[in-house]
């Protein structure tokens, strides 16, 4: 059973993944459609961010990690290269985890 329910979801994936290509140039979208997908990606990207942010095992996880990653976003958001936006945003929580703010 668990491998039919495998077999199937690998098949699903592997279907929906190919759609795309496979539509590309028969399907034209609206510029309002287009809009939204767009915008929807950048919502659920957020929604990631901040999950991953906020949370942790099974709670909140602490103000050191949210810290970190907002002073990482407005780095990002100042277009500073990535590997500073890294190593700013890991370095303040390790900061304020090694000051006790956990």
């Amino acid at each position: 059973m668990t491998v039919a329910a495998l077999l199937a979801l690998a098949l699903g994936t592997y279907a929906f993944r190919l759609t795309g290509p496979l539509l590309h140039g028969r399907v034209e979208l609206s510029a309002r459609i287009q809009q939204l997908l767009s915008t929807g990606a950048a919502v659920l990207l957020v929604a990631l961010a901040a999950t991953s942010a906020l949370t942790g095992a099974h709670g909140f996880a602490g103000w050191a990690r949210p810290l970190g990653v907002l002073a990482g976003g407005v780095l990002a958001w100042r277009r500073a290269p990535f590997v500073i936006v890294v190593l700013v945003a890991a370095g303040v929580t390790a900061l304020l985890r090694a000051a006790s703010l956990r």
